[in-house]
């Protein structure tokens, strides 16, 4: 066995997926039961539950760059669409689209930053390494 292969094989015993989808329903990447964030965005020092530290983050305006770039996806299209085929006044559809770009960003933008913080937990970024 090389010693990549040794690597790679303790990174694999943090699996990624259940990391990110535990930190998309705002809960430690770790035992899934503590909460991760307190306030809206402010991540907790260390989970309540099973004592992980989390001030290790970096997630930075990474959250923020998904959250744009998720609704961009999402209501372009549906602005589109609804142009196109129902062609509403003008006022209507920019409160419309307005109410559901502010609406979905927030919803999102929490959500967000907590799959970021579950996958530098689970690919052992920025100090997650040496927490257990």
């Amino acid at each position: 066995m090389t010693d990549q292969t040794v690597e790679t094989m303790a990174q694999d015993d943090r699996p990624t997926w259940p990391a990110v989808v535990k930190g998309f329903r705002c809960k430690c990447p770790n035992c899934g039961k503590g909460k991760l964030l307190h306030g809206y965005l402010k991540v907790n020092d260390s989970c309540t539950e099973c004592g992980q530290e989390l001030f290790h983050h970096r997630a930075d305006d990474g959250p923020a760059y998904l959250t744009i770039l998720i609704v961009g996806h999402l209501l372009a299209p549906a602005l589109h669409v609804s142009y196109v085929h129902f062609r509403p006044e003008p006022l209507t559809m920019a409160l419309m689209f307005s109410v559901g770009c502010v609406a979905l960003s927030l919803y999102l933008l929490p959500r967000l930053k907590g799959a970021v913080v579950g996958f530098q937990w689970a690919r052992r970024m920025h100090g997650f390494d040496n927490a257990e």
